[in-house]
């Protein structure tokens, strides 16, 4: 296995990016019920090339791009191997000593490498603050706006010691950004919280001013305004909010302040990209995602918070069999149990991975791993802006890209699907101020510039393919019905697009119904050939409607066109339409009622026209079976005398 995912990152860029599957494809590779009997290893390893791995979305390819970075690197996979062979349920100090001490020194070591005030690290046994390791950013965001919310209650029921928890909890509101993450708003769903979106300018920032009317008017309508989450890389565009302004405002207004970095936390580890940091000293906690951009492999979320008090009040259940020696000690002494930090008892040794990692690179190592991601998205963006038929919707921040064609979203919709399907780069949408876009993210560490520009070259050809059917679609010319009788005067009355049910659809009826015949069916007479392939209707009703529009004499319609053609390609006395006009039609000999002698078709009497039935909506059954346009009249037929076919009126 060791062998095999060597093998699998070194040749990660020859496998397609998304996989061409469709769901509940699994079902009919796997046993619907488990083996009885063990089956060796010998026989289980096939399987995963044969079927995990070509339904797999490689994230570790080059030309991944969709979402955020998700990387790994051996020292990592090296740190959860031995992680999993220990399988420490790491809940309390004493349940594995080293599982907690080396994460409190790790987070210390994290913290100072992104310039954390002191204040968030716990480096002395009376420290208040400190870090620990979250599953998910997520969970960083549920576990502060749980514990902001422990903490506001606490301090109104000091005010008003007549309120109850679950009143003072009703009028409880947080705040963000409209470009915030949607497990803000999750985690405002779990607490019973509202949860207040504030505008963003036109760098999709939020702003002070804006949070801080939008605040005003909750205390006027007597809510408490308790928390807010400033989003420091953007899902959508990767914008990041003004930490500065809001930290000043929540520190005033006592607010409890989260910062969420989750992909561009691991940026600060570069001097260069501090600058969206400036302000975080009035935040209350913090956390981003080493699981993202540092190759610490998922699931891994760096969280700090300033006091670990509130999240002892919020998760501090402590039963016999838990405590131990050292109990009580964990917001100032020698031992944390890092089990009241979060909502979960168990926890794993995930401080092995962050340890190695940081260890085997060094932090020149990761900066320079950083900047290289950066670099790369720049070049990307320099070869969007060389072309005019693409815009980018945002500005560029770190290593991610939004763009989209020039003019309407479906454009870029359209796009964005037919990469997708090819499988040769994969990125997602998003919307920003009602414009749909495509997020191009430089994830993988294997990423060159002759990736890049291979995807460019891909995105490129598909791009020219979606404009192109556009320009086709709009250069058709588009007869009105009402008109088609002016621009042919040999047009018959009938406009059925389909009079056979079998017989192909015709999507634009106003194109179709007026043609000239060595214009449009000459053209396209290999098309015709091709639909009539297959073994075709040669009832005695078709051969007598063929008879009919021979005799006729006049220009058809497409669709009595396309059943002429039907009917003597099944008699195989034809290769092309231009033949239609001048090929006989051999008649079976138990149908032929009369000959194609010269004469001139005569009848008798009105009475010997022919209406087709109608059904309730007055239009023909077979009009109805193929859901075609509606006429205004019945198609009206007689019988000749001397050959006893149909003619057109």
């Amino acid at each position: 296995m060791v062998d095999y995912i060597a093998d699998y990152l070194k040749n990660i860029r020859s496998r397609r990016v998304f996989p061409d599957r469709v769901p509940g494809f699994l079902r009919l590779q796997i046993p619907e019920s488990a083996p009885i009997e063990g089956e060796p290893w010998i026989d289980i390893f096939p399987d995963i090339e044969n079927i995990i791995m070509p339904s797999v979305t490689h994230w570790q390819s080059p030309h991944m791009h969709a979402y955020f970075p998700a990387l790994n690197c051996f020292p990592s996979l090296l740190g959860d191997m031995l992680s999993d062979a220990i399988n420490c349920i790491g809940f309390t100090w004493a349940s594995s000593p080293a599982c907690t001490e080396l994460e409190t020194i790790v987070l210390n070591w994290l913290g100072k490498m992104i310039g954390l005030p002191d204040d968030f690290l716990h480096t002395r046994n009376d420290s208040l603050g400190g870090g620990v390791i979250q599953t998910t950013s997520s969970e960083a965001t549920l576990v502060c706006l749980l514990a902001g919310r422990t903490q506001a209650i606490k301090k109104y029921q000091e005010i008003y010691p007549d309120l109850e928890d679950v009143e003072i909890n009703a009028r409880l509101v947080g705040y963000c950004s409209d470009q915030a993450h949607s497990s803000i708003e999750k985690a405002a769903l779990i607490g019973l919280v509202k949860m207040r979106y504030v505008e963003t300018d036109d760098n999709l920032s939020m702003r002070g001013p804006a949070l801080l009317q939008t605040i005003k008017k909750d205390r006027e309508k007597g809510l408490i305004p308790f928390w807010v989450c400033a989003t420091l890389g953007t899902t959508g565009a990767c914008a990041f909010d003004n930490l500065e302004e809001i930290g000043a405002i929540c520190a005033e207004e006592e607010i409890w302040l989260h910062v969420d970095a989750a992909y561009a936390g691991s940026a600060f580890i570069c001097p260069e990209f501090r600058i969206w940091l400036k302000g975080v000293e009035n935040a209350n906690s913090i956390a981003f995602n080493p699981s993202k951009w540092l190759m610490v492999h998922f699931d891994c979320t760096a969280m700090w918070v300033k006091s670990s008090a509130a999240l002892h009040r919020t998760f501090n259940v402590e039963p016999l069999y838990l405590k131990h020696e050292n109990s009580g000690k964990g917001v100032v002494g020698l031992a944390i149990d890092y089990m009241h930090w979060q909502i979960p008892l168990s926890r794993r040794f995930r401080a092995l991975k962050l340890w190695f990692v940081i260890r085997n690179y060094g932090i020149k190592g990761l900066q320079n791993h950083i900047r290289e991601g950066v670099r790369l998205a720049q070049k990307f963006e320099s070869l969007l802006s060389a072309d005019c038929r693409f815009e980018i919707a945002a500005r560029r921040h770190l290593g991610l890209v939004v763009f989209r064609l020039v003019g309407e979203n479906h454009l870029t919709e359209k796009l964005l699907k037919r990469l997708n399907s090819r499988g040769n780069l994969h990125c997602v949408p998003a919307a920003i101020k009602d414009k749909y876009v495509i997020r191009f993210t430089v994830t993988s560490q294997f990423t060159t510039v002759d990736d890049i520009v291979r995807d460019w070259k891909e995105i490129k050809v598909v791009s020219e393919s979606v404009l192109s059917e556009v320009a086709d679609e709009k250069n058709k010319t588009r007869v009105k019905l009402a008109d088609t009788k002016e621009r042919n005067e040999n047009f018959g009355t009938s406009l059925l697009l389909a009079n056979s049910p079998m017989s192909p659809k015709i999507v634009n009826g106003s194109f179709a119904a007026v043609y000239d015949q060595n214009d449009i069916l000459a053209e396209y007479s290999s098309t015709f050939s091709n639909l009539y392939s297959s073994p075709q209707n040669n009832s005695p009703s078709m051969r007598r409607r063929i008879r009919g529009i021979l005799m006729s004499g006049k220009q058809f319609s497409l669709d009595s066109r396309l059943d002429l053609f039907h009917g003597i390609e099944g008699n195989k006395e034809i290769s092309t339409a231009s033949d239609l006009t001048t090929t006989p039609l051999l008649e079976d000999s138990q149908e032929n009622e009369g000959n194609y002698d010269d004469h001139e078709c005569s009848t008798k009497t009105d009475n010997d026209f022919l209406i087709p039935p109608l059904n309730r909506h007055g239009r023909s059954r077979s009009v109805d079976h193929q859901g075609a346009m509606l006429i205004t009249e019945p198609a009206i037929h007689k019988k000749c005398e001397k050959c006893g076919h149909l003619v057109s009126k």
